[in-house]
């Protein structure tokens, strides 16, 4: 086996990885990826991309077929050379196979080893989970990798898992003509989210067809010659296909954690605010467990690189995290939840909005919530919810709000255009 000495190796180059690789190489640093799968991970090729070109194209009207082609071209026929070569460019030069970790600072991939003088960056990500049903790993069930490969939408579709992914996408496909049902093992749809925009969303995919059932105990798959038969709560549902859409599973299997002093069984990899897990090793992305977002992925790793470079922080902070779902409306998320708050021990005081109330919301007909939670000791937002269309965007004003600690009686006291989904931002604060 050869032995190599590189000042870093990144193990896994999804969007985390990837930014990392490329600001360390341009440094001057000696700098090796290694990659098993394709190089910018998750989010170009079957994620954050293609998924809402699928959606755009559902809310647009548009046929299947124009989706799938612009998804091809988007991540060029699943081809990696557009990340691939700006990273060599950079100095990174590229390993492709398995790694694993073989002690502190070193990596072991095919038949050499590399010797990282500063250490190694892990970034694996996560997979589709698959839930331990009877009968389901014996079909062809989709996963959401595999919705993104499809050139036509099936007649009907049962969707199990009814968190941010499945709920897009039973969205789409019901708007696309397809029959679907959406199955959720939870009390509720969007279970992460607050209860009134699991409400909102709720009423929206019914009114479109969408059939949804909670606290569904799914028992059994099985694939015939004309399509699968999903047992459920003791009745059997018919489908043309089933999506397992029940979250992620962290890719730490087999990558040597062991080597480093943590558990391999551990379910997911613990960090400091430098981003460091071991001696010479930090970790970023989604299997650091506060979030399977590609934003929070490169931002981890800014700050990875910060402390790799011997710079000052500032250093992670998860106050502030925002997330967006992107039925239609959109949700969008930041900080803590109103459950959530309650179980820190602060005294909440909580403001909402009904967005079909406000004068943007009634002229373009929409659905939705504005919902703030604040520290009435403090007076400061700790987290807020929009519930509307482009609620993604609308969110920027909460996500500034929360991670700044802006003083609600400033916010309150601002200038809200009008009329415009964010004024309604106005109104929940003043609902505090």
């Amino acid at each position: 086996m050869s032995r190599v000495e590189v000042d870093v190796v990144v193990l896994g180059l999804g969007a985390g990885g990837e930014h990392a690789a490329h600001k360390l190489a341009e440094t001057g640093l000696a700098v090796v990826g290694v990659e098993r799968d394709l190089i910018g991970g998750e989010c170009p090729f079957w994620g954050c991309t293609p998924s809402k070109l699928l959606i755009h194209s559902a809310q647009r009207g548009d046929d299947f077929a124009r989706a799938a082609a612009r998804i091809r071209e988007a991540n060029h026929d699943w081809h990696d050379e557009q990340h691939a070569g700006p990273l060599e460019e950079a100095g990174v030069r590229l390993v492709r196979g398995h790694g694993r970790l073989a002690g502190p600072g070193r990596v072991e991939v095919g038949g050499s080893t590399y010797d990282a003088r500063l250490g190694v960056l892990l970034n694996t990500g996560t997979a589709p989970a698959v839930p331990d049903i009877e009968g389901l790993a014996d079909t062809p069930y989709w996963t959401n990798r595999d919705v993104m490969r499809q050139e036509q939408p099936p007649g009907s579709l049962v969707v199990i898992g009814a968190g941010p992914i499945g709920a897009e996408l039973a969205q789409a496909f019901v708007r696309f003509g397809t029959e679907v049902t959406l199955l959720e093992a939870g009390h509720r749809i969007l279970g992460p989210e607050e209860p009134e925009a699991a409400e909102v969303i709720s009423g929206v995919l019914r009114r479109e067809g969408v059939t949804i059932r909670t606290d569904a105990e799914v028992t059994g798959v099985r694939h015939v010659d004309d399509g699968f038969v999903v047992e459920v709560d003791g009745e059997t549902l018919a489908a043309e296909q089933v999506l397992v859409a029940v979250g992620r599973s962290m890719n730490l299997v087999d990558i040597g954690l062991e080597t480093v002093g943590l558990d391999p069984d551990h379910h997911r990899v613990d960090t400091d605010e430098r981003m460091r897990a071991a001696e010479r090793l930090w970790a970023v992305g989604d299997i650091t467990g506060e979030g399977d977002y590609t934003h929070l992925s490169i931002y981890q790793a800014q700050v990875a690189v910060r402390d790799l470079l011997g710079e000052d922080g500032p250093w992670a902070d998860y106050r502030a995290v925002g997330r967006v779902t992107f039925t239609d409306p959109e949700v969008g998320s930041v900080g803590l939840t109103e459950e959530q708050a309650r179980a820190a021990g602060l005294r909440v005081a909580v403001g909402r909005a009904d967005i079909a109330r406000s004068a943007r919301g009634w002229i373009s007909e929409a659905d939705g919530i504005v919902k703030v939670v604040a520290d009435a000791d403090r007076g400061v937002l700790v987290g807020g919810t929009v519930v509307a269309p482009y609620g993604g965007e609308v969110l920027g004003l909460l996500t500034t709000a929360v991670h700044a600690e802006i003083p609600v009686g400033t916010l309150r006291h601002m200038h809200f255009a009008y009329p415009t989904f964010h004024r309604a931002i106005a109104a929940a604060l003043g609902d505090l």
